[in-house]
């Protein structure tokens, strides 16, 4: 039997998912940009923020299916890039997995593998009949930190294969992938264009240019970690062994809590939500335990 891979990206909690500044530094509220950046880095970030929060309608180019009108209406909690728990914040996800022949239909004939809650005409697609129909809600996680992953090295990442079962992801064109939920993007920029396709189906560049996008990639790129609060929950979790694939650091870098690699979790437990997730093969094809909201 085969088992679908989770990527064990950490960032699990706010607590979890922030950083101790130098004692120069002023502490970082959710939602602050990195420290130390330049005026025309704070300034593109700041541009790119105002993209971020654009809503979008038909007639600038939102849809025909999309979950939302824009990315701050689902990533608003605590703060402009954050996390969403309402329901209008929640995908869902679902595929057929036949496991004797051993492929995956993500049902893209039928509008999947995610399925859109809204349409700008008519009704979206619901979820074809399927006796071998897996299906998933996802929370829509945070961003904060996140535009760090680019710095991680491919030898930071590659170094850790083997520990616990991890493996990267090798993309098709031999790149390392480690944006996604199951890392099927191997840079900010295309996770980025990929939420704008599917979450509201903007395309680039003819319904959003290239520079727009480019500046809402800098605005997660330069989002800061929230300072974390000192708390005992830290020494548990290392206690428990959390830290072995949930990796503090990589190569000596920010606190992002994962060794960006794809872990077998077992038949019920595959679909556990990483730090940031979008879409992948068979990602909703068996039972699931985690609610999703992994959080970062």
């Amino acid at each position: 039997m085969r088992h679908r891979h989770a990527v064990l990206a950490g960032l699990l909690a706010l607590g979890l998912a922030t950083a101790t500044p130098a004692s120069s530094q002023a502490p970082l509220a959710p939602g602050d940009p990195r420290p130390n950046l330049s005026r025309g880095q704070l300034d593109r970030f700041q541009r790119g923020k105002v993209v971020f929060q654009r809503v979008f309608t038909p007639e600038t180019g939102l849809g025909p299916l999309f979950n939302n009108t824009s990315c701050a209406v689902c990533h608003d909690q605590p703060a402009v890039g954050g996390s969403g728990f309402e329901d209008d914040d929640i995908e869902t996800h679902a595929s057929v997995f036949d496991q004797t022949a051993g492929t995956c239909d993500q049902l893209e004939a039928a509008g999947g593998p995610v399925f859109r809650h809204n349409a700008t005409t008519g009704n979206p697609p619901g979820l074809p009949p399927s006796a071998g129909l897996g299906m998933g809600h996802r929370t829509t996680p945070a961003l904060f930190g996140m535009g760090r992953i680019d710095e991680v090295p491919d030898a930071a990442i590659l170094a850790n294969e083997g520990q616990l079962g991890g493996r990267a992801h090798r993309l098709a064109d031999g790149r390392i992938g480690r944006f996604g939920r199951k890392a099927t993007d191997a840079t900010l920029a295309e996770f980025t264009q990929g939420a704008f396709a599917t979450e509201m189906g903007i395309d680039v560049p003819s319904e959003l240019v290239a520079n727009d996008l480019a500046l809402t990639v800098d605005f997660v790129r330069f989002l800061g970690l929230p300072t974390r609060l000192n708390r005992p929950g830290g020494a548990l979790f290392h206690l428990v062994g959390c830290d072995q694939c949930h990796t503090p650091s990589l190569s000596g870098g920010p606190p992002l809590y994962t060794d960006l690699l794809l872990h077998d979790l077992g038949p019920n437990t595959t679909d556990a939500q990483p730090a940031w997730a979008r879409r992948s093969a068979c990602t909703a094809a068996r039972p699931r335990l985690s609610s999703g909201a992994s959080r970062i």
